[in-house]
């Protein structure tokens, strides 16, 4: 998995994707979902290594199965949360403190 972290304003935003989902774009109905590498590319990460990094996470964008399945099974995303998108899953995460 791709993992970035960056500050900002509005605290740690961390994005997460599958390495095979990277420069890739995504379609369901009239919602497009492209995984850009500005965006999401970053550090090779274990699960262990993206599961710290979103339990710190204030925002988040988890994009592929694997990811998004790993951020359900840790109980970082709620499952209804998950969007299902083309051949993919996207999810969010926005804490509010």
């Amino acid at each position: 998995m791709q993992l970035n972290e960056r500050e900002t304003p509005e605290g740690l935003l961390v994005s997460v994707c599958d390495d095979d989902v990277l420069g890739e774009t995504f379609e369901e109905g009239e919602f497009s979902l492209t995984v850009t590498e500005e965006f999401y590319a970053g550090e090779a990460a274990t699960d262990g290594d993206v599961v710290e990094s979103l339990a710190r996470a204030d925002v988040a964008n988890i994009v592929g199965t694997n990811a998004v399945d790993l951020a359900v099974e840790e109980g970082i995303i709620d499952e209804e949360a998950v969007l299902e998108v083309g051949e993919t899953r996207h999810a969010q995460l926005l804490r509010m403190y």
